[in-house]
């Protein structure tokens, strides 16, 4: 059996105590992988086959990804890519739609990096600086996927740092998740 790691960025803690308490998975959930998907990585890198949760589409490997734009996650959160440079060097805006801080929501600044790969399929870093309503900063790490017709897809994995006030109070102050995104518009 796989698991699908839940993101807890966005349920406030109240909304997480209820859950845990009405015994629902916070951490993960059982996934299931459909019927003649293979589930070993050794056996979907042979085939090309991996399994993509939801009804996303599977990106194939023979188109590029483009990482300027608007981009959107499952949770409605959009960012904006300027352009990258010849370095691979890019900066942009973060818009969360989710969020445990008492402040109300404002873009946030993001700067990041990405490979410049040949085959367009690039790995990439980001780091959202939430300085503007809340003591903390999120990096997020990813690849784009695109194919010749399928949508181009960023999928990411997160850790969110929180201030907490103290060395005791430490062990809650991180959290992590998974994002995918798509272009919007």
């Amino acid at each position: 059996m796989s698991y699908r790691f839940l993101s807890t960025l966005a349920l406030p803690v109240g909304a997480a105590l209820a859950a845990a308490a009405a015994g629902s998975q916070l951490l993960c959930e059982p996934a299931e992988i459909p019927r003649g998907e293979k589930a070993c990585g050794k056996e979907a890198k042979a085939t090309n086959n991996k399994w993509w949760p939801g009804e996303q589409k599977r990106p194939t490997r023979n188109g590029k990804c483009n990482l300027t734009g608007w981009w959107e996650n499952e949770l409605g959160s959009r960012m904006h890519v300027s352009t990258v440079d010849s370095e691979g060097n890019f900066s942009g805006e973060y818009h969360t739609a989710v969020s445990s801080a008492e402040k109300p929501i404002k873009p946030s600044p993001l700067i990041g990096s990405q490979h410049l790969d040949e085959d367009g399929q690039c790995t990439f870093g980001f780091t959202v600086n939430w300085k503007k309503f809340s003591d903390s900063t999120a990096v997020f790490v990813g690849q784009c996927f695109a194919g010749d017709v399928e949508e181009e897809i960023l999928q990411t994995s997160w850790l969110l740092r929180e201030k907490v006030d103290s060395l005791p109070s430490d062990w809650k102050a991180t959290r992590t998740g998974r994002n995918t995104f798509t272009r919007m518009g």
